[in-house]
């Protein structure tokens, strides 16, 4: 009796591993997403304050289970006031204020603190797991003119697997602007911006995303 058990028990450790390494992974994923984007720079310092929609197209490419190259496309807006500042504005700028359009276009590098997927496609994955990562991009901004400036994004996030090819992910992005023009406003105090993102303005994302996978790996070419 104890021989067939334990029969029993290797041919099901064989077909669990038989079937983690036959599910599909999936390289590539594609949705969009929603959240809120706020200024930060002269004329306002705290994240929280003047939230404006921002929405996003997003595109991964998974290089491993723990590593992704990402790309978004986002719009929304921007606002800020001098009332809003907290610190000494000059006369000139006492009574400014601005609300427009803000393009971002970024390609990130991101890393997943486990390994992420459902656990059938690979050994060990977590169907949720926190993330952070860092990349470029480029901030396009129409205050009266169209401003255009390099952008570094830093963030975090959790990401969560909520079914077998549908992915749901809530993070938050501070983006470091090497342009003191986004909000119309230039070196107000008389400063010119030194460094590359020395006295400029920034701003940060929060963004709930829904994203679908696409392109199955060769699941018998898995040699992890």
């Amino acid at each position: 009796m104890r021989k067939v058990l334990g029969i029993i028990t290797i041919l099901c450790l064989l077909s669990t591993s038989v079937v983690a390494q036959t599910e599909p992974e999936y390289r590539i994923e594609v949705g969009a997403g929603v959240g809120m984007v706020t200024y930060q720079g002269d004329f306002n310092g705290n994240i929280l304050k003047n939230p404006m929609p921002m929405g996003s197209l997003l595109a991964k490419y998974h290089m491993t289970p723990r590593m992704a190259l990402a790309m978004n496309v986002s719009y929304g807006k921007i606002k800020g006031s001098s009332k809003d500042a907290k610190t000494y504005i000059p006369a000139r700028w006492q009574d400014y204020s601005f609300n427009h359009g803000l393009l971002d276009v970024g390609l990130r590098y991101e890393l997943n603190f486990w390994p992420y997927g459902t656990g059938r496609e690979y050994r060990g994955a977590k169907p949720v797991t926190p993330y952070i990562y860092i990349g470029v991009g480029m901030t396009f901004a129409k205050p009266d003119k169209t401003e255009v400036g390099m952008n570094m994004p830093l963030g975090a996030g959790v990401k969560y697997k909520v079914a077998d090819r549908v992915n749901l992910a809530l993070e938050w992005t501070m983006h470091f602007n090497s342009n003191d023009w986004i909000d119309g406003a230039g070196d107000i105090y008389g400063i010119s911006s030194s460094g590359l993102f020395k006295n400029t303005d920034c701003y940060s994302h929060l963004r709930f995303s829904v994203t679908y996978d696409l392109w199955a790996k060769c699941s018998t070419c898995h040699k992890e």
